[in-house]
């Protein structure tokens, strides 16, 4: 007989056991109602007072990254190197969901799906503004390097991967992986405040808990509605570069309620007719054009590209982790740690909706195709479109060789201009932009539906309708009422929403390493492990 250890993180809590029905909907009494009164007087004020909401609200981002930035960057790092230790670690050996637990989808799908919500969106605009912007130097410089220099091009190829590999995805690994545990292994609600039970037991079902939901249910809705409407701005201007297309207001707005409509169907559809099929939509698309550009443009350069942005991201990675004696702050504060910050800001969104992908996943599995298969796609997507605009600003063709970075959101257009099929590859990308967005729209609503729901991933389909209409309604009254200032204004407040959240993944992360040794434990005793 094994040793009989007793499981700590049994609780009577069932997911919903609060929740009221009015109107046929199924919500959770405190947090639905505190979260809808927040963002409605928070949007109102915004979209009253524009300019000042932003100049007060920048102010406040801006004093947290430079007072806090060593703090972001310490944290970030604990999260790689946790990620990376739960590959190795007995642990990894755990099923999330039970050692008998199958996966509900296909690898690909899965990783479509956790791919796109993560940052594929992001992908699209920062693959070549970013390293553009550091050989340029545009802003600032990486340690402060010369400019327009063979060391320039391959610190601007190190310092991207940086910013989008390894420490992102392990933000949203630790979140993911805590919440999938404690939902899944603990049959607790999947929901954000399930993951502090370690710390507050029996307590996280009150207000100590109410409070942890309703910070992320805003955090996430401001985070997808700022992106909805800066997206709506991008593509506008996408179309008025490549079509002529007015790029104003009443475009913007046709944007939002053609991204907004298309995310509602895929809601209607469900996570395997909705979301799966556009993330795999995505992926293929993605694809392709990748290749297109590897093969259609200067293939040879490509690949050395690929080499350079590897061996200087490896190179590189732990003198720009470093928070202390930066001669270049200018340069981490405005990039990195802004960085950190809205990855954080965003982790309740994206860990949410991958735990709720993820079922059947061993930990070690979960970990590393999180962690290690992003990076990894990530080094060949910005070898190809960043490779790519550097060798064009080197060779003195196009826009951006002759111009520099103009427009963030037009730098992808004007490097397609140099390679063949300018106008379908354009298309092609407009459309990827598009569909990112849907998906980011529709997995956004599904996770703050169950986060309002009290955890419960059966709620009625009318509520995930709701909060699909309610994100597209913000983005577009925040655009008509107070345009890009209301967009900075919300924006601001989401990163600034970082630095809180930051020490509640630091306890996270301290819960979920007791949760999966506790869970070894009592493996072992009954014969599973």
């Amino acid at each position: 007989m094994g040793e009989v250890v007793k499981d700590e993180y049994q609780t009577d809590y069932v997911a919903g056991q609060d929740n009221i029905h009015p109107l046929g909907l199924d919500i959770h009494a405190p947090v639905f109602p505190i979260t809808a009164i927040l963002v409605i007087l928070f949007v109102v004020g915004t979209m009253m007072f524009p300019a000042e909401s932003k100049s007060m609200l920048d102010g406040a981002k801006w004093d947290i990254i430079a007072t806090f930035d060593w703090f972001f960057l310490l944290s970030a790092n604990i999260f790689v190197v946790v990620c990376l230790a739960l590959i190795f670690m007995p642990v990894g050996k755990i099923r999330i969901g039970g050692m008998d637990a199958k996966p509900e989808f296909s690898t690909m799908s899965w990783f479509a799906m956790l791919f796109a919500a993560g940052m594929g969106i992001g992908l699209m605009f920062w693959a070549v503004a970013e390293p553009v912007a550091y050989y340029t130097g545009w802003y600032e410089t990486p340690f402060n390097v010369e400019a327009n220099t063979p060391e320039a091009a391959d610190m601007a190829m190190g310092a991207t991967m940086y910013h989008w590999g390894l420490h992102p995805w392990a933000i949203y690994a630790v979140v993911a992986l805590s919440l999938a545990f404690f939902a899944y292994n603990k049959n607790m609600p999947l929901t954000i405040r399930s993951a502090f039970f370690p710390l507050l037991k029996d307590r996280v079902w009150g207000w100590p808990g109410h409070i942890i939901d309703v910070l992320a249910v805003v955090a996430t809705i401001f985070g997808l509605a700022t992106s909805l409407g800066f997206g709506a701005q991008q593509a506008a201007s996408g179309l008025n570069y490549l079509f002529d297309v007015s790029a104003g207001v009443n475009v913007q707005m046709a944007i939002i309620v053609g991204v907004t409509a298309l995310a509602l169907i895929s809601v209607l559809r469900g996570l395997d007719g909705g979301v799966k099929v556009l993330s795999n939509i995505n992926m293929g698309l993605a694809a392709l054009l990748l290749f297109f550009i590897v093969f259609a443009g200067q293939t040879m350069v490509i690949l050395e590209t690929l080499f350079v942005t590897s061996a200087s991201y490896v190179a590189n990675v732990v003198p720009l982790s470093n928070p202390f004696g930066r001669e270049d702050e200018a340069w981490f504060q405005g990039w990195t740690v802004f960085y950190w910050a809205w990855w954080i800001s965003w982790s309740p969104f994206v860990g949410m909706f991958i735990a709720r992908v993820s079922r059947g996943r061993t930990v070690r599995e979960f970990v590393t195709a999180v962690l290690i298969i992003p990076t990894l796609i990530t080094v060949l997507w910005m070898s190809g479109f960043g490779g790519s605009a550097l060798e064009q600003i080197r060779d003195g063709v196009g826009a951006l060789a002759e111009n520099g970075l103009t427009d963030v959101s037009l730098a992808m257009f004007q490097m397609f201009e140099n390679l063949p099929l300018t106008g379908i590859i354009s298309f092609v990308g407009i459309i990827l932009v598009l569909v990112f967005f849907v998906t980011s729209s529709d997995s956004g609503s599904l996770v703050i539906d169950s986060i309002t729901a009290g955890g419960k991933t059966d709620a009625p389909t009318s509520q995930r309708v709701f909060w699909v209409v309610m994100e597209g309604a913000i983005a577009a009254a925040l655009i008509f009422g107070g345009g890009e200032d209301a967009l900075g204004a919300i924006q601001a407040t989401a990163i600034s929403a970082g630095l809180p959240f930051t020490a509640i993944l630091l306890v996270m992360t301290w819960g979920l390493l007791k949760g999966l040794a506790h869970e070894r434990k009592l493996l072992i005793a009954k014969g599973e492990l």
